[in-house]
């Protein structure tokens, strides 16, 4: 009797189950379901699709060797049925079968099963504003939108969008709409963009994005679309917005109605809720991908992180237990990284924020270095935080931001988190090294010796934001640029004092003993050797401020 498994889902988990399933178990009659036409591409180049970047649909269904994976590739090379078009309605958990209904047809079918695998994947978020289903309003969430939003880019017939929503897919967009010719104006109503990373870090990238002519809102909410057919305007609590295009980009959430109505257990976040083999609470029923809650390994907790690699790594676990091996999904860390512009933007682990909510009492450097030798032609700026446990001093989360190469920061980052490393540890990491690809010290290490030297009394940091306040509130104190006289005259911060570091020691009696000195420079490292100089003069009240002028998020003077 043959051993019959059926997934829902055929874009990415359910793919990945059905073809690790035929490689353990040849002679298994796998049936893949799935609701729309197109089988196992590649989401997360849409934007790029849309850029034209990825010319072709096609390659964003193919191997890497360009071949398309459609019902025929499944059914001839990996001997997997495919039902696509193919809506699964109902699970008979007590006698092991799936209803669907193929489109176009009045007649369901049935489909036995001795293995259920879900892997339905999420649903985009539609917000109740009025007017929200008016024409030429797209969510980017499958390729019928991405050629939509194409054709409208390609036709010309869109040159003002707005983008509802500042998280990953909405900034990512904005390039491919930029390039296009677009007015792009992004709109979020919370404080920032990017809720992944922290407020300071996603400055960079708006002021980024601002520079590439996107206007960003931020702190504002839309309160209904205008048109008759389709969309001409928005209304926002700033104001009236004209819009040839909305794209909502208010984010997802677990598609898990089939899961629901079969009485499966549900997380606390809304995804179905797996344990590490990836089965459900039904033992013949396992879930995987974007449908499923997991664990964060740093705190322990459920938590709902929708991430094409997650679902590729939870397919390939779900199916070798489907075939009655042993293999477990840990968790996640949230690694992520998106291309804004020129930018690199990447993160893993806890933010600050979502580090001090957790209750760890945190420890923060923020730290601009090069991604490689600053002599090397293309050497580019990368800025990094590090949020470290100042109990144990193991690393927490860590992000990047710049023109410099920070995914592969990220990865190091990401596995010293996996190993529960302490800063300590990470830098003393044995990272290769050579001009073309990373300084002497990376700029991992370096931000890992800052946060030793914070932990160890050695430096006393202040914020960029708790400096802004300070000097909007005029108080009394000496903001102290170490830099060079050109570099001030180049760009400079309001309300600071020059003393160039060569010229500190020979000026110290410019400054007062009575009064807080906070120091910076370009990165922050002569700031530190200046703070060390007037700490060594007598100086009790000194501190430097974290990240210096490279990663000020206000308004510098010219």
């Amino acid at each position: 009797m043959s051993f019959k498994v059926v997934i829902v889902g055929g874009v990415a988990a359910g793919p990945k189950v059905a073809a690790k399933i035929m490689r353990l178990n040849p002679e298994a009659e796998v049936t893949v379901v799935e609701k729309g036409k197109f089988l196992s591409y590649a989401g997360c180049g849409l934007p790029y699709y849309i850029s034209g970047m990825v010319k072709d649909q096609k390659d964003l269904m193919s191997t890497p060797i360009g071949v398309v994976r459609d019902t025929a590739f499944f059914q001839k090379v990996k001997n997997v049925r495919i039902l696509n078009e193919t809506e699964a309605i109902e699970i008979d958990r007590a006698r092991k079968r799936v209803r669907a209904l193929p489109k176009g047809k009045k007649e369901e079918i049935w489909l036995d099963y001795d293995k259920l695998v879900l892997a339905t994947g999420a649903k985009p978020v539609i917000p109740p504003i009025p007017n929200v289903n008016l024409g030429n309003i797209y969510t980017l969430h499958g390729m019928h939108d991405a050629e939509a939003i194409k054709s409208l880019l390609g036709e010309a017939r869109a040159r003002d969008v707005v983008i509802v929503g500042g998280g990953l897919i909405g900034v990512e967009t904005t390039e491919a709409l930029v390039h296009s010719g677009c007015r792009v104006t992004l709109v979020e109503m919370l404080p920032q963009v990017l809720r992944v990373l922290d407020w300071e870090m996603a400055r960079l990238v708006e002021q980024h994005m601002e520079s590439h002519g996107v206007k960003v809102m931020t702190n504002t909410q839309v309160t209904a679309f205008e048109g008759e057919d389709r969309v001409t305007g928005v209304m926002t609590t700033r104001g009236h917005l004209p819009a040839d295009m909305v794209i909502l980009a208010i984010g997802v959430k677990p598609n898990v109605d089939l899961a629901r109505a079969a009485d499966l257990a549900i997380g606390p976040n809304g995804g179905i809720r797996v344990d590490d083999t990836m089965r459900t609470s039904d033992p013949n029923i396992y879930a995987a991908g974007d449908c499923v809650e997991t664990t964060d390994l740093v705190t322990g907790k459920p938590c709902f992180v929708p991430l094409g690699s997650t679902a590729n790594k939870q397919g390939r676990v779900a199916a070798i237990n489907v075939c009655g091996g042993t293999d477990r999904f840990p968790g996640v860390l949230g690694s992520t990284v998106c291309k804004v512009f020129d930018f690199c933007v990447a993160r893993t682990g806890l933010t600050e924020a979502a580090a001090r909510q957790h209750g760890y009492e945190t420890v923060m450097v923020l730290v601009p270095d090069v991604d490689r030798a600053h002599y090397i032609p293309g050497a580019q700026l990368i800025v990094m935080k590090l949020v470290v446990d100042a109990r144990t001093r193991k690393l927490l989360g860590a992000q990047a931001v710049g023109s410099g190469v920070g995914d592969k920061r990220i990865d190091v980052a990401a596995m010293a988190l996996t190993a529960g490393m302490t800063v300590d540890q990470l830098s003393q990491a044995d990272l290769c090294y050579a001009p073309p690809y990373a300084t002497a010290l990376d700029a991992i290490i370096t931000a890992a010796n800052v946060a030793r030297n914070k932990l160890d009394g050695l430096l006393a940091g202040i914020s960029s934001q708790e400096v802004k306040q300070r000097l909007d509130a005029k108080e009394d104190f000496v903001f102290l640029d170490v830099r060079s006289p050109a570099e001030h005259a180049e760009t400079h911060l309001a309300g600071s004092t020059l003393i160039p570091l060569g010229a500190l020691r020979a000026r110290l009696n410019e400054l007062p003993k009575d009064k807080e000195i906070i120091a910076f420079c370009k990165a922050s490292l002569r700031g530190y050797e200046a703070a060390r100089i007037l700490q060594g003069a007598g100086f009790t009240r000194v501190r430097v401020m974290d990240g210096g002028v490279a990663a000020w998020p206000f308004e510098k003077c010219h």
